[in-house]
């Protein structure tokens, strides 16, 4: 019986001192697969903070993009607002000389009409003065300056133009004066000149 209880003492020591053997063989495999799984937590917390990293690069490179962005808008839209105020100033001004075209062309109507006023009056005059002298005196006056000039006038012509051919010693030369573009000064002068100075 002392056998029997000294072997069922071995067989617990043995039992013991395998489960303490097996005790400390998983413990190492815990161990092990632990290190593993902080190893692994390592990796994985160097992958997050690796992307991050990256995903911080990232979005300041978009938000400096973005800051460019606005900026860009914000010079276009200046220069959107200045063109728009450039274009209404041209407006404007176009509008303005449009309404004084008109009335430039108005002016210049109104002293086109009190010019043929007094020239009509100074006709009156002159018809009120050449009442008095004869008609073939008249007709004598209008034969020597034909004789004189030697220019043939075509009476048939449009208002405020002078038509006419000048005969000179060599060719006969057209006359074409258009009134309303030159002075009468300068009328008068270019007729003189045409007036042959050796008799």
């Amino acid at each position: 019986m002392a056998a029997f209880r000294d072997m069922e003492e071995v067989s617990h020591c043995l039992l013991s001192l395998l489960g303490v053997n097996r005790a400390e063989a998983q413990q190492r495999r815990l161990l092990e697969r632990r290190e593993q799984m902080v190893e692994r937590l390592l990796e994985m917390q160097d992958g997050a903070d690796q992307r991050l990293r990256e995903t911080l690069a990232l979005e300041k490179e978009v938000a400096q993009s973005l800051l460019e962005l606005k900026e860009c808008t914000r010079l276009g839209g200046t220069e959107l607002q200045q063109l728009e105020e450039e274009l209404q100033k041209a407006s404007n001004e176009d509008a303005c000389l449009q309404a004084r075209i008109p009335h430039t062309q108005l002016t210049r109507d109104l002293q086109e009409l009190r010019d043929m006023e007094a020239d009509l009056q100074q006709q009156e005059r002159e018809v009120d003065e050449n009442t008095t002298v004869t008609i073939p005196s008249a007709v004598y006056v209008a034969q020597l300056y034909h004789r004189i000039s030697k220019i043939e006038w075509d009476y048939e012509c449009e208002p405020g133009t002078i038509k006419g051919i000048h005969h000179g010693p060599t060719v006969a030369l057209p006359i074409h004066l258009d009134s309303t573009q030159h002075s009468q000064k300068f009328i008068i002068d270019y007729l003189w000149s045409l007036v042959d100075t050796e008799w």
